[in-house]
């Protein structure tokens, strides 16, 4: 039986371990060979979160970028998060711009799978029954995350019924998503059973994190249980807080008697030059870490903790990390206990940041943490099961009500673009604008040229001529492969 991989390495391996620092040369340098090395589908950075990084930071055109990842990459299914919201941390925008958004993407050919988490939005009862027949237009594959989470009332009924209302929309394949890498061997045995039974024969994935060191394991178990397509990345980008080595879990597959269709010679290339790049621009290079039993306490998944760190830090109270992971298991308790993972993990970590540091539990509280109360964030969320007392005084501030107001009209289409540059616009430079909230850090990505290229392995001599450049003692270099020879010379310039 042949094992499938969905590839993670330029988003979510981003995401974990470059803090989406995966830029447009990165990965144009690789994308002909990730094209053709037998992935079921890559995972590829094109949405909201995505695009500001990209423009904010990189200082480089996510448009660009998708029209790049299409053109190397024509034959790759090629997918991403996405939902019925742009921006998640954000109010729902309207219906017609998150179909603009998505139509955009796809008009650029670098999208062709939706990945859709379904528990953390109460996306089923608010934003499916659109989201996923727009998907369904598009012609996008549909794959459905269920979150993973530990807490008394995420248990194997919860998993079951929630698996039986996605399988409802008839989407394409379903995922276990464990963000936190929170799974366990055993964990695994009642679990998987359980969402097989209720998918109706819809494909079940699993995606999982390297946290606390049982991945690896887990997906050698969940083999074993019946699942048949697992998420993966190649390092550096694998390891740490990312996915499991494509390397490993494939050698692991074939050993029990599984086969694998990925090309592992030409990804061994695609690991060689990243890692020349990782080592270039000084960017971590993914690896195991040590079991650590505090993951399954607070749970805070490992790029928020690395982003906690430097909040801290800016705030001089670095040596009190313990006292906010501690206050973060309590925060979540007092929400109901959502799960965490994007946003409701930053909106827990970052309140209990402020109850350490104020030294009065809920003294200065966080909008989305009002709106949490309000519902706004869905059923799911777990504002249903928060601690009354809490949730009354979040309910009973002034600032609630400022909230409630401005939630009361949503603002129309015709509008924004009003705001955001009119009619004269392109739907992608309005898409940007939004996102961006102006055009002022658009202007600066502009500005800032041409983004920066890195050679691949498909073109040594113009690397060679790069580095050839940067090195004006070197006279000349004289290249030979059998009978034939090559030879470059370094003149002064004139």
């Amino acid at each position: 039986m042949d094992v499938r991989f969905i590839d993670t390495t330029f988003r979510d391996g981003s995401q974990s371990l470059w803090a989406l620092g995966m830029r447009t040369g990165m990965i144009e340098a690789v994308a002909q060979t990730m094209d053709r090395a037998g992935f079921a589908a890559v995972e590829v950075p094109v949405v909201a979160i995505n695009l500001k990084k990209f423009v904010r930071d990189l200082k480089e055109d996510p448009w660009e970028m998708m029209r790049m990842v299409a053109r190397t990459m024509p034959h790759a299914v090629k997918g991403c998060m996405a939902g019925g919201h742009i921006l998640s941390f954000e109010a729902p925008a309207p219906r017609e711009l998150v179909a603009l958004f998505f139509k955009c993407i796809v008009a650029t050919g670098a999208l062709n799978r939706a990945q859709l988490t379904s528990n953390t939005f109460d996306q089923s009862k608010r934003t499916f029954p659109w989201i996923i027949p727009l998907f369904k237009e598009l012609g996008l594959h549909n794959a459905i995350a269920i979150s993973y989470s530990v807490s008394p009332r995420h248990s194997d009924e919860y998993y079951a019924q929630t698996t039986r209302e996605m399988a409802a929309f008839k989407p394409d394949s379903i995922y276990l998503k464990d963000q936190g890498g929170l799974l366990t061997v055993d964990r695994l045995r009642t679990l998987v059973p359980v969402m097989l039974h209720n998918a109706g024969g819809i494909p079940v994935e699993l995606h999982s994190h390297c946290t606390t060191g049982l991945a690896d394991l887990v997906y050698l178990e969940a083999l074993k249980l019946g699942v048949r397509t697992l998420h993966t990345a190649v390092p550096p980008l694998a390891n740490g807080s990312s996915q499991p080595s494509i390397f490993n879990v494939a050698r692991n597959a074939r050993r029990l008697g599984y086969t694998t269709s990925v090309d592992v010679p030409g990804l061994r290339s695609v690991e060689a030059r990243l890692t020349a790049i990782a080592r270039q621009d000084k960017l971590p290079i993914g690896a195991p870490l040590e079991y650590d039993y505090g993951q399954y306490v607070h749970q805070v998944p490992g790029g928020v903790i690395s982003n906690l760190r430097h909040q801290l830090s800016e705030l001089r109270i670095l040596d009190r990390l313990d006292e906010v992971l501690e206050e973060t298991v309590r925060v979540r308790k007092d929400l109901g206990y959502p799960i965490m993972i994007t946003p409701h993990s930053q909106f827990v970590v970052s309140q209990s940041a402020i109850n350490v540091a104020v030294g009065e539990r809920y003294k200065v509280v966080i909008d989305e943490l009002i709106l949490f109360a309000q519902g706004v964030y869905g059923e799911d969320s777990g504002y249903t099961w928060m601690d009354p007392n809490l949730k009354d005084r979040l309910l009973g501030s002034p600032r609630a009500r400022e909230l409630a107001a401005r939630q009361q009209r949503e603002i129309t289409m015709r509008e924004l673009r009003a705001q955001l540059g009119g009619p004269g616009v392109s739907d992608e430079e309005f898409l940007l604008r939004f996102i961006m909230k102006g055009d002022r850090e658009i202007a600066a990505m502009r500005s800032a040229g041409r983004p920066r290229q890195y050679r691949g392995a498909a073109m040594p001599l113009l690397t060679l001529l790069d580095e050839l450049g940067k090195h004006r003692k070197v006279s000349y270099i004289r290249v030979q492969r059998g009978g034939d020879s090559l030879l470059v010379q370094n003149r002064p310039a004139a």
